[in-house]
């Protein structure tokens, strides 16, 4: 072969190269795909992102509310099902009174009276749960207009929504400016990163309330086996407000440190479980393993972590049966929520891990939500 044939030669194997190389990137650009569109309510468009992982597990988000709207993972046969409790069309959202996917906020769960004191001044919360403050109140994020953009990176994709809560907004103090992230990837993780800064001393407390049903919709979560990697919970009174005690798990209906049937004991509680795991006493900021849900049929198992002291596990005790979604009508018990955060009333219980932020300061919770199939 003479010189010319072997240049020719070198720059074919170079060509093919390139081209597989190319190739090979193409494959990486597209294992996320992405789509986006808009709804309206009474004039604001609301975006809705629908995002999807080279596994085939895709993630509904809208910016109304900030909300997860659906998550659709793979059974043991491959079968893909949404495991979170939602409704027909996105716009159901808008008359959403379950907190479906929200982002439950300025401060999720409940604070007594909505009364707290900081600093001397005693602030009065709108009060939306019988006499209790709930999930931030009457507007709470959970019905805001968040804004939005995609986000795509060479491993991931997301979204990431932007709010201004304004000073006194359901009577909370301080200009808070919030942001959440969400992250899908491609080992079926995804993420839910939410900060704050204020310019005035103030409380937050932010979480995810999706209610699962890892059956995908087949039956309700009394057969799922729940697994909380928490010695104490904290018992509450009539209002579902926190007493302020710490009680040991052994030998009660709140023992899941081994996993076990959501229904095997749920008899045995006041109504169903609707209280404060305690995984951690002290507020460190490190990542923690929370739980681990698992539906034995289908094969399905999601573990959950966080970087927030508590979980609230809540068995969907006042699912009412008025919602019916795509002909399964979403009764008593029928998805379970766990919701990592600061505990209850925590700005009006002094030994607990405290949820107050300072101008200067950033807040920061971040969530993953693990699933596979077993």
């Amino acid at each position: 072969m003479n010189k010319i044939s072997l240049f020719l030669s070198f720059l074919l194997l170079i060509s093919i190269f390139s081209c597989q190389k190319k190739d090979q990137n193409l494959v990486e650009k597209i294992s996320f795909e992405a789509k986006q569109y808009s709804i309206e309510r009474n004039g604001q468009q609301a975006e809705v992102f629908v995002i999807k992982n080279k596994q085939g597990m895709e993630v509904e988000i809208l910016s109304y509310g900030a909300i997860l709207s659906r998550i659709v993972v793979p059974d043991k046969e491959g079968n893909m099902e949404n495991v979170l409790l939602t409704y027909e069309s996105p716009e159901g959202f808008f008359t959403d009174t379950y907190f479906f996917g929200a982002l439950a906020g300025r401060y999720a769960n409940r604070i007594a009276k909505g009364k707290f004191d900081l600093d001397g001044v005693t602030y009065q919360l709108a009060t939306n749960n019988g006499e209790n403050h709930l999930h931030g109140g009457r507007v709470g994020f959970n019905k805001k207009f968040w804004k939005a953009e995609l986000l795509e990176m060479d491993d991931a994709i997301g979204v990431t929504m932007f709010y201004l809560s304004e000073d006194g907004e359901e009577g909370y103090p301080g200009n808070l400016e919030t942001s959440v992230t969400f992250m899908l990837r491609n080992d079926n993780s995804l993420s839910i990163t939410m900060e704050a800064e204020t310019d005035k001393p103030t409380i937050v407390n932010l979480t995810h309330h999706g209610y699962f049903n890892l059956s995908g919709m087949k039956e309700n979560i009394l057969n799922h086996h729940l697994q909380l990697f928490a010695s104490h919970y904290t018992p509450v009174d009539q209002g579902l407000i926190p007493t302020g005690e710490l009680i040991p798990v052994d030998d009660t209906p709140f023992d899941f440190r081994s996993p076990r049937k959501v229904g095997e004991r749920i008899d045995e509680t006041a109504g169903g479980y609707d209280h404060n795991f305690v995984i951690k006493q002290m507020h460190d900021g490190e990542l923690a393993k929370m739980a681990i849900l698992h539906h034995k049929p289908s094969g399905r198992k999601m573990t959950l972590y966080s970087d927030k002291p508590g979980v609230q596990f809540y068995s969907g005790n006042f699912l009412d049966g008025k919602q019916v979604t795509n002909g399964i009508t979403y009764s008593r018990n029928f998805g379970l929520c766990l919701e990592p955060q600061f505990f209850p009333d925590s700005p009006n219980q002094s030994h607990f891990p405290s949820p107050r932020l300072n101008p200067g300061e950033q807040y920061r919770h971040r969530i993953v939500y693990v699933f596979e199939v077993d």
